[in-house]
């Protein structure tokens, strides 16, 4: 059993900034590879980014540098610092872990 507590999200206007949080509690027996997703009303969940336990990380094109996904290993943490925002970034941001756990979601809104 592994639980996740995402927070973070909120409304901010373009061309704002927030960070998000995602931490796992549980039996984290081992935690390898963990990744922010984000879905939008109509749309499919799609992937932001992701990081390795070694800090290798890959983003989605759409990104363009803008976002920075970033983890604590020790304190089995995960972080989106989300700068730059835009209205079309508005979805759920789900943190995900070894691609089986997921959190509950935190809702980010980007008003024009």
């Amino acid at each position: 059993q592994v639980q996740l507590v995402e927070s973070g999200g909120g409304l901010v206007q373009a061309g704002g900034s927030l960070r998000l949080s995602c931490a796992a509690s549980g039996s984290t027996f081992s935690i390898n590879g963990m990744g922010w997703y984000r879905q939008a009303p109509g749309k499919q969940r799609e992937l932001v980014a992701t990081i390795s336990r070694g800090g290798r990380t890959n983003y989605a094109n759409y990104m363009q540098g803008r976002f920075t996904i970033s983890r604590d290993n020790a304190e089995k943490r995960l972080y989106l610092q989300m700068n730059s925002l835009k209205p079309d970034d508005t979805a759920v941001y789900y943190c995900n872990i070894d691609n089986s756990y997921w959190g509950q979601g935190t809702q980010v809104t980007v008003s024009s």
